[in-house]
């Protein structure tokens, strides 16, 4: 579950680069896949221009049969025609060499440059293309002539492959209509976005020609010219280079160059633009002062450079060309651009305080009523189903693991049956009313630690336990709405990535010993059996024909090769199988009868198959193999899947593995098993039915008082202060974690009715006597992770980018619903293995902590210097301070599973809350540039600290472009200060 924008750690993704498939920043910005563009930077004064398609005619034949055959095209990246192949190359990054540009450029100086022509067709166009001095009546029509060929294309539809043994492409025929025909029907059409428009370049050897003829057009309106592209898309540019046969291929390779020139957004962007010769000279001499240089000997030149994961911005770029065309008036707000990497943005309207009471919460609503209605309608995609199925599973499996826990901490004062109630009503109110419905409220592991604490302090005092955990929910709903009414939500500015990273990194760890716990508990519930073990031995005992069972004697085996008709010493006993034994009139008799060894290794490979499994599906989505269709549906689907198999094969083989049990119909008393509960999770058994809750000799509604004295709903304000905080910190932190910028959220975050329907959910499950719920970090992270959104590639050689999170209410509400309903589903539930649940689990506990950057940070402690991979952090940061920073964070998340594992654990909330302290701290041992990379600067820091001094040095490799994104949130948060922009 790789999140977004802690992809930044990593040099391929971690500057302020755009994805290929969203070049936002500069000139020619590519349009989404709905057909906008992905930037309304048109309205901020900077244009935005269509996708150019480019496509290289060459001249080949001389002197035999001339002929035009496509041999290159372009979009961001280039493909070679492979003549012997039939095929396309893969997309790659082109390389020319120097002398080609020069020698364009000489040519272009001297030939003709036609800006702005009124052609309307082809025919048109040549004639004004071939009005030269240089050239004679004769020699001109000779030369329209064969312009006027139609050339030769590679159309190969999707999934074909040329014939056996075929060395030529497939060629559109030569009559009229057939080539605009090929044209319409190529794949290549689908794949470009609507507006795109073509350039053609023509280039090659033409005997009869004395000098060089050059010419670059670019029409005023676009025109389709007939076949001369193999996609029928109205043509910008034009380009003809000709000339005399010359050693190597030097027209070819200039035709390759005015290519790659056109493919450039800033040239292309300057060309559109240019008045004159002058200006068309000048774009390419820019073009020039910044094309990378590799030194002969050093590369092997007929390599191919892949496509980069990221683009780096083109902002620089084009607002350096704006300076120079607007001048000075433009100066100001360009270095500002410059500096920053983005345009302003507005202040986050979630953390500005109002200054009214409960004015952050009707913000929150006025906000989110807008969008309620594209909440339902937003989850009618296929995708949706993938992630009910996924997250359902696993909040059930969550609601029977902390029941049978809670069950066991409070003495069956609440339980399974509990849990799936208080899941389905909390949860489902939550998504129908909360500002981010994203979010998967269940029991957490902070939650029910101090549940225990709670339960254990009434049972040492002899007090009513529900009406004094009522008091307690009372008070710390309370609480809570008093942070709502304050607007102390506003305060997650100071949860940096170091708060987050810990909480993330202890939950996740949870998640991780819990699911590897349960499932090394098996072997208590279902021993392994070896040879000279108590429980080791089974055979078959036949009754005599007296009546008598076997007695011993003393004889010999008869065939020791036959195990199974060994004469064990006994008269009529073997070693068959109970059930075949038991066919045969036989009593099965030892320890081992009833016991299948298989059990415990067969959970462990189920175990170990579902969480294999859903990671490797994950990772075909971003692989080389199949269809994108196919890649993305596994990807989609990567944790249905895996279950589904791990059933299958748990079915086929038939051993009796735990399942998955839900409580069938309400039960008025459930007898617990510790053993059972703590460690395999598998449901308590059931004695008595009626319609009450698990503890018998109550109500669904918790009486206030019960046997406690009256004073004791006033002393429960202490423990509520400190669950007021638990429940803060837990519910806020998931909150910044979820609406992080990265995952590009449309709709915004609503941090205070989150906290409010929390507060008003938890004083209800504190009257129903039902589990308390908070948002759950990780199972949110999985349902966000679920439900991304990727581009369908817009170009040639461009990968999937991330487009955000398909943000509806649905989802959530329906897994909710059927969590309630799991009651009616229990005969189709039974037959999932617990086994494969855990492995689940382990998949969501470890996609949740290797998406962090403080796991790439532990990573490097255990790596030689010489062996760690070129990351921007290193560059900014000494390895040391690295270290440092990391081993700090190290040490106090083991000082937070230390503290939650003990019976200290009641200061846990105060442990979390400590965090920020820390973080405040470290600004006593860090500089404020070490801290930009390494986590994020406080409010206070940015507000005064001068961002020029927080800027790194200049770096070839982008590493700006990160720090401009670094300095995005500065720049916010001084905004909602008052600060200058």
């Amino acid at each position: 579950m790789k999140l977004p924008g802690q992809e930044e750690f990593e040099v391929s993704s971690a500057c302020e680069n755009v994805p290929t498939g969203e070049l936002e920043n500069g000139p020619g910005s590519c349009p989404s896949p709905d057909g906008t563009s992905d930037t309304d930077r048109g309205d901020r004064g900077v244009p935005t221009d269509p996708l150019l398609f480019i496509q290289l005619n060459e001249l080949l034949g001389w002197p035999q049969a001339l002929e035009w055959r496509e041999t290159g095209r372009w979009v961001l990246f280039e493909e070679k025609l492979e003549v012997g192949a039939g095929r396309w190359s893969v997309p790659h990054v082109p390389t020319l060499a120097l002398p080609s540009l020069q020698k364009l450029r000489s040519l272009l100086a001297e030939g003709l440059v036609l800006l702005d022509c009124p052609a309307q067709s082809f025919l048109e166009l040549v004639e004004q293309v071939t009005r030269v001095e240089s050239l004679s009546p004769e020699l001109r029509g000779q030369l329209q002539a064969l312009l006027l060929q139609r050339p030769q294309h590679l159309i190969q539809p999707t999934g074909t492959r040329p014939c056996q043994g075929s060395a030529h492409p497939r060629e559109a025929s030569h009559n009229e209509e057939a080539p605009l025909k090929e044209q319409r029907q190529n794949p290549l059409r689908r794949k470009l976005p609507p507006g795109a428009e073509a350039g053609a370049v023509l280039a090659g050897e033409l005997g009869f020609l004395v000098r060089p003829l050059g010419a670059f057009v670019r029409l005023r309106d676009p025109v389709v010219l007939g076949p001369l592209t193999e996609v029928p898309l109205p043509s910008r540019f034009f380009c003809l280079l000709l000339g005399p046969s010359t050693l190597g291929r030097g027209y070819h390779e200039m035709g390759r160059a005015m290519a790659v020139l056109l493919s450039d957004r800033q040239f292309q962007w300057s060309v559109r633009r240019a008045s004159s010769l002058h200006d068309l000279l000048a774009a390419l001499d820019a073009f020039l002062e910044e094309v990378t240089v590799l030194p002969p000997g050093r590369w092997d030149p007929t390599a191919r450079i892949a496509p980069p994961k990221c683009l780096p911005s083109q902002h620089k770029r084009l607002l350096s060309q704006l300076r120079e065309v607007k001048g000075p008036s433009a100066q100001h707000g360009a270095l500002a651009e410059d500096r920053h990497g983005h345009w302003p943005q507005a202040p986050s309207p979630e953390l500005q305080r109002t200054g009214r009471l409960f004015g952050g919460l009707v913000q929150d609503v006025r906000r989110k009523a807008l969008w309620y209605t594209s909440d339902f309608l937003d989850a009618l995609h296929p995708q949706c189903f993938s992630a009910v199925l996924y997250i359902y599973l696993a909040t059930i499996t969550n609601a029977i693991t902390f029941g049978g826990l809670l069950g066991e901490a409070t003495d069956g004062a609440q339980g399974v049956l509990e849990s799936f109630l208080g899941t389905a009503v909390a949860g489902a109110a939550f998504c129908l009313m909360a500002g981010q419905p994203l979010t998967i409220l269940s029991s957490t592991g902070p939650v029910l630690v101090f549940e225990r604490l709670l339960f254990s302090f009434s049972r040492d005092y002899s007090l009513d336990y529900l009406p004094f955990r009522l008091w307690v929910g009372i008070w710390v709903a309370t609480f809570c709405l008093t942070l709502v009414a304050t607007e102390a939500s506003v305060l997650v500015r100071y949860f940096t990535r170091f708060t987050e990273e810990g909480f993330c990194a202890l939950i996740s760890l949870i998640f991780i010993y819990d699911a590897v716990g349960k499932m090394l508990s098996l072997t208590s519930a279902y021993p392994i059996q070896s040879p000279g073990s108590p429980a080791y031995g089974c055979f078959c005992q036949y009754p005599d024909l007296g009546g008598n069972e076997s007695q011993w004697k003393k004889t010999e085996p008869k065939d020791r090769g036959d195990i199974s008709s060994m004469d064990l010493g006994l008269v009529n006993a073997s070693l068959l199988p109970p059930p075949e034994c038991a066919r045969r009139g036989g009593h099965p008799r030892g320890p081992g009868c009833h016991i299948v060894p298989d059990i415990a290794f067969f959970s462990v490979l189920l175990f170990l198959t579902s969480f294999l499994i859903a990671t490797a599906l994950k990772h075909v989505k971003t692989s080389r193999f199949f269809p994108s269709v196919v890649r993305k549906v596994l990807g989609d689907f990567s944790s249905v899947l895996a279950m589904l198999l791990g059933c299958s094969l748990d079915s086929f083989l038939g051993l009796a593995t735990p399942k998955l049990m839900v409580p069938s119909e309400f039960k008025a008393l459930e007898c617990f098993q510790p053993v059972v509960h703590a460690h395999v999770l598998l449901p308590p058994t059931t004695q008595g039915l009626g319609t009450g809750p698990t503890l018998p000799g109550r109500g669904w509604l918790v009486s206030p008082f019960g046997a406690n004295p009256w004073w004791l709903s006033v002393a429960a304000a202490l423990p509520a202060l400190l669950l007021s905080i638990l429940i803060f910190m837990d519910q806020q932190i998931t909150a910044v974690i979820l609406n992080r910028a990265e995952y590009k959220l449309r709709k915004g975050a609503g941090f205070h009715l989150d906290l409010f329907c929390v507060a008003v959910l938890l004083l209800l499950t504190s009257v129903l006597g039902l589990p308390w719920y908070v948002s759950a970090t990780v199972i949110s992270l999985a349902h966000m992770d679920s439900l991304r959104r990727e581009s369908t590639a817009c170009v040639l050689g461009e990968p999937r980018s991330f487009l955000g999170i398909r943000e509806q209410r649905l989802t959530g509400l329906v897994v909710f619903i059927l969590t309630g309903a799991s009651i009616f589903l229990a005969p189709v539930l039974k037959f999932i293995p617990m086994p494969v649940l855990y492995g689940i689990f382990l998949y969501m506990g470890v996609a949740a902590i290797s998406s962090i950057q403080f796991t790439k940070r532990v990573q490097l402690l255990l790596m030689p210097a010489k062996h760690q991979p070129d990351l921007l952090l290193l560059r900014h940061v000494p390895l040391s301070r690295v270290h440092l920073f990391t081993a700090i964070q190290l040490a106090c998340l083991g000082l937070l599973w230390i503290i939650k594992s003990t019976p200290a654990a009641i200061i846990f909330p105060l442990m979390l809350l400590g965090l920020v302290g820390v973080r405040k701290a470290l600004e006593w041992v860090f500089s404020p540039q070490e801290l930009l990379w390494l986590d994020e600067l406080m409010p206070e820091k940015e507000r005064n600290i001068p961002e020029k001094g927080l800027e790194p040095e200049y770096s070839l490799s982008g590493d700006t472009e990160d720090v401009s994104r670094r300095m995005g949130p500065l720049r916010r948060r001084g905004q909602e200060w008052g600060g200058p922009s």
